[in-house]
């Protein structure tokens, strides 16, 4: 079989983006546990020693925005001052408004509040991925970065490596035969560190706390290539090294680039935006119809109009690997799910605070399996 290689990349909590998404992802779960009809576009960037919170929300809740904006920020870790960006000092500028009434038209339709007929609150496709690759269904390359971005993260936090500061980025390049990832082939740990530390001692302890426990020890061989800070300083990082920015981190978020994406951003969105409850739905889809044993691999994609409750197409590809006919294995589909965004919002319990907790390190996957959307309740009834 042809061999090939393929990248994925992933970020820890500090990543100046992903401060923006905790922060907007936090707004959302705090409005829907005071009001869960809450409706939220919230848009978050920051940059040094500033964070400005803005856009569109609809709520009888009362929050106090700058302090979650402060609280995530210290949970992230940034709290050291003299550093260009920390919880105490940083400016929290807040600047929001409500939802167009033109959105609100299209999305609350006739029939109440527990109608299905709810419209989508805005057009886009959205896709939904899942193969054999990992036990979550998850292509390898994303599930590696998200684990070493994360255990890069654990490792600061429990102070096995106190000279760690809070921005990080990982990425793993794995060698395919056909697509069957057969090799990790080159890995990539991006670490901020304090001043004092010397390189070599932050390349040798990276490489044994964070690396080693986390690659599987089958897919490395002698010429796996490692690299840790290749620049060999990573001292200024977080938002006073790099502005962030709601949504800009959308295939960490998804499938590391392996499938296709819609260009819909999750954080800070409820799911009346079909960005987030579209994609959630077409992941669903493609999990069951894998884990039913359908297929080794499929993509779903749903496409909404705002205004209309029903998709403009629901589409599914299996690049080939089915075990039965695409059309059968759809139409087996549609006879299980309700596309409808209203009825996506209840059966995944999406006006439930739950969205922080994937605000980093993929809202697909071993991050996320507790979660309804990751459930395979219907490959059984799928099967053929």
């Amino acid at each position: 079989m042809k061999k090939s290689c393929f990248t994925s990349e992933s970020v820890t909590r500090g990543h100046p983006d992903k401060v923006c998404d905790q922060i907007a992802d936090r707004i959302l779960d705090e409005l829907l546990r005071q009001d869960p009809e809450s409706h939220v576009a919230c848009e978050v960037t920051c940059s040094t020693d500033q964070v400005h919170i803005f856009g569109e929300i609809t709520s009888d809740a009362v929050l106090n925005y700058e302090e979650i904006a402060r609280n995530v920020i210290a949970q992230i870790g940034y709290t050291e001052k003299e550093r260009g960006f920390d919880a105490e000092t940083c400016a929290v500028r807040v600047n929001l408004h409500e939802q167009s009434p033109d959105i609100a038209r299209g999305v609350c339709k006739k029939g109440g509040k527990e109608s299905l007929d709810h419209g989508a609150g805005d057009q886009g496709m959205m896709f939904g991925y899942a193969c054999r690759q990992t036990d979550a269904l998850m292509p390898f390359p994303i599930e590696t970065a998200h684990a070493l971005a994360r255990r890069l993260e654990q490792v600061r936090e429990m102070r096995l490596l106190p000279y760690l500061l809070p921005d990080g980025k990982t990425q793993v390049t794995v060698e395919y035969e056909g697509e069957t990832p057969i090799r990790i082939a080159a890995v990539v740990v991006s670490a901020q560190h304090r001043e004092d530390v010397d390189i070599e001692q932050l390349r040798g302890d990276v490489t044994t706390h964070v690396i080693l426990p986390i690659l599987p020890v089958s897919m490395v061989d002698q010429n796996t290539e490692i690299f840790i800070n290749p620049t060999g300083r990573f001292v200024e990082g977080g938002p006073a090294a790099d502005s962030g920015l709601t949504g800009r981190k959308l295939i960490v978020d998804t499938y590391g680039g392996y499938a296709r994406h819609g260009g819909g951003a999750f954080s800070g969105k409820d799911a009346s935006k079909v960005d987030r409850s579209g994609a959630y739905m077409a992941r669903y889809m493609a999990k069951n119809i894998v884990a039913a044993g359908l297929a080794d691999r499929c993509e779903v994609q749903l496409s909404y109009a705002i205004g209309l409750s029903d998709p403009m197409s629901v589409r599914i590809d299996t690049f080939n690997s089915a075990h039965a006919d695409e059309s059968a294995i759809l139409a087996r589909l549609s006879a299980h799910v309700d596309p409808r965004p209203a009825a996506i919002i209840r059966k995944f319990n999406l006006t439930a605070p739950q969205f922080s907790r994937v605000a980093c390190y993929g809202h697909f996957g071993t991050n996320a399996l507790e979660l309804p959307w990751e459930q395979t309740d219907i490959a059984r009834a799928l099967q053929m």
